[in-house]
């Protein structure tokens, strides 16, 4: 088998995600695999799915793909905003499907790697592990308690996203992947070799980083100040 490109959160930015899997020069045989957050607030929703497809990607579930899909589940109890909705209203059934089999979370032994989206809770087993938990976490015990990933000791190591004001994290255990691409960031991807575990070594674990450039801010406060 080829190698693994696991990337962070892209959120429509299809430009980005074919930008950065030209970089890594993605051929046949390597895999492609995507911490959630494909979809919303970027500007081509349906662009990223079809990449997605196209490459036979591996996706975990990530909290915007659930809030589509709690919204499709239970039509008219669930509120969307109006870019969610517009969103939802444009999927495809081939879309729908792409989401509702996506799992919380994806093991690749190979690697020594479990991807999930937010996190996990330290200490806890996979299995007991709440679905918000594993969509939603960014830092254990109240508000402005310490990230999960300082606490956390795999294996296995832990990659993930969701985390944009986090920003870049290299633990021990767990490498967080959302560098922001849809606010103006980069987007990150971490790429391993056939076999390959994850380095221990943040130097290490950083030289198997690529990123790209976001071409703007398309959604928060840098988009619209970039719109004046």
């Amino acid at each position: 088998m080829g190698r693994t490109i696991i990337v962070g959160d892209v959120h429509g930015c299809r430009a980005e995600l074919e930008a950065l899997l030209d970089d890594v020069r993605f051929t046949t045989g390597d895999r492609l695999v995507s911490v959630g957050d494909l979809v919303a607030r970027g500007p081509d929703t349906l662009g990223v799915l079809d990449v997605m497809r196209r490459t036979g990607a591996m996706i975990v579930r990530g909290n915007h793909e659930a809030k589509l899909l709690a919204w499709r589940a239970h039509r008219g109890r669930v509120t969307l905003s109006r870019m969610h909705r517009d969103v939802a209203r444009s999927l495809r059934r081939v879309d729908w499907t792409l989401l509702r089999t996506a799992p919380l979370w994806l093991d690749l032994p190979e690697h020594g790697v479990r991807v999930v989206h937010a996190g996990v809770v330290p200490g806890l087993p996979i299995e007991e592990q709440e679905p918000d938990v594993l969509l939603n976490i960014r830092r254990t015990g109240a508000h402005g308690g310490a990230l999960w990933g300082e606490l956390y000791a795999g294996p296995p190591h832990v990659v993930f996203g969701h985390n944009a004001v986090g920003g870049l994290q290299l633990h021990a255990w767990a490498t967080g992947l959302d560098t922001g691409c849809v606010y103006g960031g980069r987007l990150t991807s971490l790429v391993l070799d056939d076999g390959e575990r994850v380095p221990r070594s943040a130097a290490e674990r950083m030289r198997r980083l690529r990123s790209i450039p976001a071409a703007r801010a398309y959604y928060g406060a840098r988009a619209a100040d970039q719109a004046h």
